[in-house]
């Protein structure tokens, strides 16, 4: 039996993130991480730190967002330097969604025009907006050593938009989480979680640990665990595909919805968006679909030799929007569920972090909670 301020089931982006933010405040950490074959929605990730286009009717998510995006610059400084000078590939000069065809152009057009309404209904210092529609010649100026496809009508530029390596991210959480003197244990599937006075256990097999909070971040798995204690979040998962291709010379100055260029020259292309449970394997017809996309966009890319395909799970709710949790019978417990664990990561880490060390969510995250899909159920 260990006992420790805070234990953090999954060590991926997203619990990785709250356990380093406590970590931050000095708090004993343990994280618990999963088998070797469990899903990892964290090693598949595109890795876009990206708001435009997301929170449609939940103005509370846009807002989550861009205060993330904001706040990933000093976030991306401060986690360097915590895991000893890590590399971690950030670029933030903002990113573009290319429109095919004029009914694409104005279709994006309407839904960034609706997103910002929604957002500037609900929150009275909204500012400028952050996201702009594009002609074709504006976004052939942008990117000028990447030719466009003839469907290419133009875009919409999101100036809060960037892009990281994932891998590179997750890795420095890990190292600053040890560097702050606390725990990552590995292949430990949680097999329960009882409260108890003053806090809660947390077993696998033989092994128990105690602590005053738990938060469950495990991905796919969190439903399971959080059913028993309150916090009964329905998640799913979704198969995403990735074509990455060979080495180029620089041709995409900034990330676009489903294409970017990686700082080692690498062009990762994607991503599906699959319904078919927990399968994760990669389909033919997938990496025809994505090549297709990709040279109606960029004719010269045909030329690209492709190098790695893979898949992952996203972890998705019903409205595809976040959970953050506190169990009402057992106020020590957290759930945090979300798809968007790089682009949080900055706000998981900081501001999440700290209303779970300060023992309860503030009235701000209440559209985050999972009670509205049963409001959803009963309409």
């Amino acid at each position: 039996m260990a006992d420790f301020d805070a234990i953090v089931i999954g060590a991926g982006t997203v619990g990785a993130a709250i356990g380093y933010g406590l970590g931050q405040r000095k708090w004993r950490v343990l994280v618990l991480d999963g088998a070797d074959t469990d899903f990892r929605a964290a090693r598949a990730n595109f890795g876009l730190v990206w708001s435009q286009g997301k929170g449609r009717g939940m103005p509370a998510y846009q807002d989550l967002t861009k205060r993330s995006s904001d706040m990933w610059r000093e976030f991306h400084r401060e986690l360097c330097a915590s895991a000893g000078g890590a590399q971690i590939d950030y670029q933030h000069a903002g990113g573009i969604a290319f429109c095919q065809g004029d009914d694409g152009f104005e279709e994006r057009k309407a839904l960034i025009e609706a997103l910002d309404d929604e957002y500037r209904s609900a929150f009275a210092d909204a500012g400028e907006p952050d996201v702009e529609m594009l002609s074709r010649d504006q976004v052939q100026d942008l990117m000028p050593d990447l030719r466009l496809g003839n469907s290419v009508s133009g875009a919409s530029f999101g100036r809060r938009d960037g892009h990281v390596n994932p891998l590179q991210l997750l890795s420095a959480l890990h190292k600053a989480i040890q560097a702050q003197g606390n725990e990552i244990r590995g292949r430990t599937t949680v097999d329960k979680i009882r409260p108890k006075a003053g806090g809660c256990e947390v077993s696998s097999g033989d092994l128990r640990w105690q602590a005053g909070r738990v938060i469950i971040a495990a991905g796919i798995a969190s439903g399971a665990l959080g059913r028993s204690l309150g916090l009964d979040v329905p998640i799913r998962a979704q198969r995403g595909q990735v074509l990455v291709t060979q080495r180029l010379a620089p041709v995409l100055p900034l990330p676009c919805s489903g294409l970017r260029q990686t700082a080692e020259g690498t062009i990762m292309i994607g991503a599906t968006k699959e319904e078919v449970g927990a399968d994760v394997s990669v389909t033919a017809r997938a990496s025809a679909w994505l090549s297709r996309k990709t040279i109606k966009i960029a004719p010269d890319l045909a030329r690209a030799q492709l190098v790695r395909h893979w898949s992952g799970l996203r972890i998705m709710t019903p409205d595809g929007h976040p959970v953050y949790a506190q169990s009402e019978e057992h106020p020590g417990i957290f759930v945090a569920s979300c798809h968007s664990g790089v682009t949080l990561a900055a706000v998981h880490a900081d501001e999440l972090a700290g209303h779970i060390a300060a023992g309860a969510l503030p009235a701000s995250y209440n559209p985050f909670h999972h009670r509205r899909f049963d409001v959803q159920t009963a309409h």
